[in-house]
């Protein structure tokens, strides 16, 4: 949907994305060292409605309002220690998804200039191949910064606790994703 490009239109999406992607994160499980939040969902409906570029700074501008502080990371919690923290790289991460899937599904895909069915199985892929990116991006972290305060964490541990749980949540917030954004990009376009 990126193709209408005026500076107060993109503010709106990308404040709006923001803003969705932090009231996501208030719906949060904490029962495991990573949180389960509907943090993904939100990220990927974001990326899929308003297009890669502005989508990733909404991600951007989500970060630094919760690095500033502001109390939009699950839990209630804000601050740079949240983003530095073992699940901080899962955070982080969402940049490189956002930008990964800038590149895939509007550049090399180009999923804007597809039919309806082609361009639903295009966001479901590139959404499948940047939630492994994520994975693998907050799984690296994680061993890294768990590891340097509490001791080594072996990789079956850490998939254990960031990954195998979510995979199926994970499957059904990007289905849910793709759903939403076709929703919104027929209600932006009427």
């Amino acid at each position: 949907m990126e193709k209408k490009s005026n500076t107060t239109y993109d503010l709106v999406l990308e404040a709006a994305g923001a803003a969705l992607i932090s009231v996501s994160a208030f719906i949060s499980l904490s029962f495991m060292a990573v949180p389960f939040t509907l943090q993904t969902l939100a990220v990927f409906a974001v990326l899929m409605s308003i297009g890669g570029k502005r989508g990733t700074v909404s991600i951007i501008c989500y970060l630094i309002i919760g690095g500033i502080g502001i109390p939009v990371f699950s839990g209630f919690k804000g601050g740079i220690g949240v983003l530095l923290g073992p699940t901080g790289g899962f955070l982080v991460g969402f940049i490189f998804v956002g930008l990964l899937y800038w590149l895939l599904a509007e550049h090399i895909f180009r999923i804007n200039d597809r039919k309806t069915g082609v361009r639903i199985a295009i966001k479901a892929v590139t959404a499948v191949i940047c939630e492994i990116v994520l994975y693998t991006f907050g799984v690296i972290w994680f061993i890294t910064v768990y590891a340097s305060q509490t001791g080594p964490v072996g990789i079956a541990t850490a998939l254990s606790l960031c990954v195998f749980p979510f995979i199926v949540p994970d499957i059904v917030k990007i289905a849910a994703a793709v759903s939403v954004s076709e929703a919104v990009i027929k209600a932006i376009k009427h």
